[in-house]
């Protein structure tokens, strides 16, 4: 069970100093992080729940879990990142979501682009990136990680991690997270850390992007902002944003 006491520890252990915040439960911890750094609070400032009444997820989706059955936390991020390179941290949070949970639970996550988190074909987690940019500068970004341990009710496509313990999980992440997105090169190293974890790369897809085109063929590489790069019959696409299908 997280608690105040085994939160402040996990962050502790991540070598972060900022205080964080604990909440047994809250609407959604991203909401309360995005206030939270408008009045100006630290990088690396944590937020974390027992349970979100009304969690959010890509694309307007709600995102349902039961108490006590997942681990939920946002973080605020202040990055040296061009915006339109900001999207490269959700593929830093979703690494670091993977190598976590195959850390501390044993268990072969992978990621989705951008930035689900699959065990197989079931998803087992997500990433939630919300920005305030002013003209050509990145004001901060509160990253907000849901993982699952048990499924949730009613999600026949939702799976879990199984058993770990949510402070230690969370511990784990935000070094994960720390050490790709901290000082120079960090772009190399998120997309170093997050192309083998791809579950995406090399597999038909279909995506439908925010424009409402439709990209259909072989996911065949990143690129360094972060874009997937598809492969059509006779040209290549590039996917900044939008939902991605795998073909089975």
């Amino acid at each position: 069970m997280l608690t105040e006491e085994n939160l402040r520890e996990a962050v502790r252990s991540a070598g972060i100093e900022a205080s964080p915040r604990f909440d047994e439960v809250t609407e959604s911890t991203n909401r309360t992080a995005l206030h939270m750094a408008e009045e100006g609070a630290p990088e690396w400032t944590v937020v974390a729940a027992g349970h979100q009444t009304a969690g959010r997820g890509r694309l307007g989706r709600t995102w349902e879990s039961r108490p006590g059955a997942a681990v939920q936390f946002s973080v605020v991020l202040r990055p040296a990142l061009a915006p339109e390179r900001i999207a490269l941290l959700s593929l830093a949070a979703g690494a670091a979501g993977a190598a976590a949970c195959r850390t501390v639970a044993g268990v072969d996550v992978r990621c989705k682009w951008p930035n689900d988190l699959m065990l197989g074909e079931a998803k087992v987690g997500g990433i939630l990136a919300e920005a305030a940019v002013s003209g050509m500068a990145v004001r901060h970004v509160v990253m907000g990680t849901g993982i699952n341990l048990q499924p949730p009710d009613g999600l026949p496509d939702a799976g879990g991690i199984g058993a770990a313990d949510p402070a230690t999980l969370i511990g784990a992440i935000l070094r994960e997270l720390r050490g790709l997105c901290s000082g120079d090169g960090a772009p190399d190293r998120i997309l170093a850390a997050y192309r083998p974890l791809c579950a995406t790369l090399g597999r038909p897809v279909r995506a439908t992007t925010v424009d409402a085109r439709v990209v259909e063929g072989v996911a065949e590489s990143i690129d360094d902002r972060g874009n997937l790069v598809v492969a059509e019959y006779l040209r290549r696409s590039t996917v900044g944003f939008g939902e991605i299908e795998h073909l089975r």
